[in-house]
């Protein structure tokens, strides 16, 4: 018995997206797997704005601070399923590694990053303290100094200029979900200088 030629044509395009559809999912699971943003000696750090979390692990303690209609700040003892749960607007959670580091002596003569004018502390224990802050434009920061190593979560888009004691400037550029860790033992002040800006800052104790 003949064969069409047509019918083999048919024959091998479906191979080929029998095939193709085999790989697919394993394709998809590397595409979708989740790197922390920050890894360091301190953190890890998770942003689940896409909707992707990791297998809870609850043996670190964490902050998750989730974007809904406002913003909520939880700690978890231990990293628990709750903790990953990801708002509308996305998710960051931070697991603190057992790796304390005592706050700087401040012998800067500035006065602390926090407190300032206009924050609002969300939590504080003996792990980490955490804060809210809105910069305005025309209202720069006191000029101050970071005793601890912090995590920043950056909620609206703007542009920041840093001045240190001696003058020297930077700009930063700043959009939603942007996650920063800076190293203590820094001293500047801050000013809006385009959009807005918002962060929720946690310090690491």
């Amino acid at each position: 018995m003949t064969c069409d030629p047509m019918n083999r044509k048919v024959v091998a395009l479906a191979g080929v997206l029998l095939s193709a559809y085999a790989i697919v999912p394993a394709a998809r699971s590397q595409r979708e797997s989740l790197r922390p943003a920050i890894d360091n000696e301190r953190v890890t750090v998770w942003d689940l704005t896409a909707g992707n979390s990791p297998a809870p692990a609850p043996t670190r303690p964490c902050v998750s601070i989730r974007a809904t209609t406002q913003v909520d700040v939880a700690f978890f003892p231990k990293c628990a399923a709750e903790a990953w749960r990801t708002g509308p607007a996305g998710s960051v959670v931070i697991e603190l590694k057992d790796h304390p580091v005592p706050p700087l002596a401040n012998a800067s003569g500035f006065p602390n990053a926090f407190p300032r004018p206009g924050v609002k502390k969300r939590l504080e224990n003996d792990k980490v303290l955490v804060w809210d802050y809105t910069w305005t434009t025309g209202m720069p920061t006191p000029m101050h100094f970071h005793d601890k190593d912090v995590v920043v979560v950056y909620l609206e888009n703007g542009a920041l200029k840093s001045t240190t004691p001696d003058r020297q400037s930077v700009v930063n550029d700043l959009s939603p979900g942007l996650i920063r860790f800076n190293a203590r033992d820094r001293v500047h002040t801050e000013e809006l200088v385009k959009g807005k800006s918002r962060a929720i800052i946690t310090e690491l104790k």
